[in-house]
């Protein structure tokens, strides 16, 4: 297949900057190629670079000319992408570069998510690193690791290494805001060993998908009500199962905790004479969720086919089958409460990202987010005790802090400024229900003045993840004009 040519695009130090991120594959948690290329690539160019001990990249440019005692900033972003591709796609995210295309406007990788969030915030940076005709203070790039996947980069940070007074956080994904704030996040970690038993004779075995949906991000689109993909299967099993005296052989549905799960798929086994009456009520189930999601997703399927090689004739224990498809169909799920204080902003909510019930792992993930750090904490654990009920055990993962608004630091008014000058309009403030780095940043960096800025990026953490190509170029304009503006 073609490369795509990215000297189409403008400005062309940016978008070359991406062509080398859709190239070197940049999975959580093994970014090491790539941030090894972008060490290289800075020392060649004679600028000073520090990896500190969890892996961040840091690379430092001096001052301009006549900037030399200016505020210094800091451009941050993370190097990692999610990695999801459509059911039937080959790809491996380990070798395979992405292949975008251009359609209407946008950069879209259409198969395969396609990275812009966060490559287009780290070729924005690199891009202030290579140019030559932009006047400006000191400047710290620090690129981080493993953000979609827990954000141990940012967490486990080294203090004292950063000299910058504001940070620039280029991880927002709709042009024209300003975000000043992010909600806080905890991960849900549900484990039991399975136990498996003999089916009894003569059952037929049926493979049940749910395909179709959107998916999407976890904080950014949790508000929109689409379907997820484990709670339809989940509230299926649950109760067709039961009535049936049918028996679950496994149920996988999801790949991130961060992800709104488009597909999962379960192996069940019934009597012969009862696959008439599946048949039936899956499309009783895909009419009654083609309503409930009429104009939100709309291709969800609901389908059956009959398995001829099943698990050693194996099904899960009987209490066992019961207790997670009951605790699964009955956990909360989606928005949990919306912001009293904040208009049109979701306070508080979850998402079932990873199911996984096999004969090797029995397992559920599930991400909690929420503006206010004690009440993430207290829906976390309101969801483990859900589980516990079933006598099923989990761990939450340590609290990600969430960003605290401030609307009166100097760095927000800069940019304030910068793009009132470069656009003539005034941005919009807000705060966003995802997870940025800021919050934790913070921690190691309490006198850190922040803002977070990006181009339109539509279906991030999804395959048809697409970047508006002209806000790209109005990121560098706003990013341009406020680093010449710093004083």
């Amino acid at each position: 297949m073609i490369q795509f040519d990215f000297s189409k695009l403008s400005p062309q130090t940016v978008w070359q900057h991406f062509e080398t991120l859709c190239t070197i594959p940049r999975p959580s948690k093994h970014e090491q190629q790539l941030r090894q290329h972008l060490q290289d690539w800075a020392e060649q160019r004679h600028l000073d670079t520090y990896v500190d001990e969890i892996g961040n990249l840091i690379i430092r440019k001096a001052a301009t000319t006549g900037k030399e005692q200016v505020v210094g900033v800091i451009l941050q972003g993370h190097l990692d992408m999610v990695t999801q591709a459509n059911r039937g796609t080959q790809h491996d995210f380990f070798k395979d570069p992405i292949r975008p295309i251009l359609k209407d406007g946008w950069l879209i990788a259409e198969n395969t998510t396609l990275g812009a969030d966060n490559g287009i915030g780290v070729a924005l940076a690199l891009a202030v690193l290579e140019s030559n005709d932009i006047a400006h203070g000191p400047i710290e790039v620090l690129l981080t690791i493993d953000e979609e996947a827990g954000m141990s980069g940012a967490r486990l940070l080294e203090a004292g290494v950063l000299t910058g007074q504001w940070l620039f956080n280029m991880d927002t994904e709709e042009w024209g805001e300003l975000y000043l704030g992010c909600a806080g996040s905890i991960d849900l970690e549900v484990q039991q060993a399975l136990e498996y038993e003999v089916a009894p004779a003569n059952l037929m075995y049926v493979d049940l998908l749910v395909s179709g949906l959107k998916g999407g991000h976890s904080g950014v689109d949790i508000h929109l009500g689409r379907g997820n993909a484990n709670v339809i299967l989940a509230h299926f099993l649950n109760d067709y199962l039961t009535q049936s005296k049918g028996r679950l052989v496994e149920f996988v549905g999801g790949t991130a905790r961060n992800a709104i799960p488009r597909e999962a798929v379960a192996t069940i086994a019934i009597q012969v004479e009862q696959w008439a009456a599946l048949q039936q009520a899956l499309a009783v189930t895909q009419a009654e969720w083609q309503q409930k999601l009429q104009g939100v997703d709309d291709q969800i399927q609901i389908t059956a086919q009959q398995n001829s090689n099943p698990l050693n004739n194996e099904v899960i224990a009987l209490q066992q089958q019961q207790a997670w498809l009951q605790a699964l169909a009955t956990c909360p799920y989606g928005v949990a409460q919306w912001s009293k204080v904040l208009t049109d902003v979701v306070e508080t909510s979850n998402n079932i990202g990873v199911v996984k019930l096999t004969k090797e792992v029995a397992k559920a993930l599930i991400m909690v987010r929420s503006m206010v750090n004690q009440e993430a904490l207290i829906f976390a654990q309101n969801i483990q005790q859900h589980f516990a009920n079933f006598q099923i055990q989990s761990e939450l993962t340590p609290l990600v802090s969430g960003w605290t608004p401030n609307p009166d630091s100097a760095a927000l008014k800069c940019l304030q400024q910068a793009y009132q000058s470069a656009f003539d309009i005034e941005p919009n403030l807000k705060v966003i229900h995802a997870g940025l780095e800021c919050g934790i940043i913070a921690e190691h960096y309490p006198n850190l003045q922040m803002v977070s800025f990006g181009p339109d990026i539509q279906g991030a953490h999804a395959p048809g993840e697409r970047v508006k190509v002209d806000t790209v170029e109005k990121c560098w304009k706003l990013l341009v004009t406020a680093l010449e503006s710093v004083k």
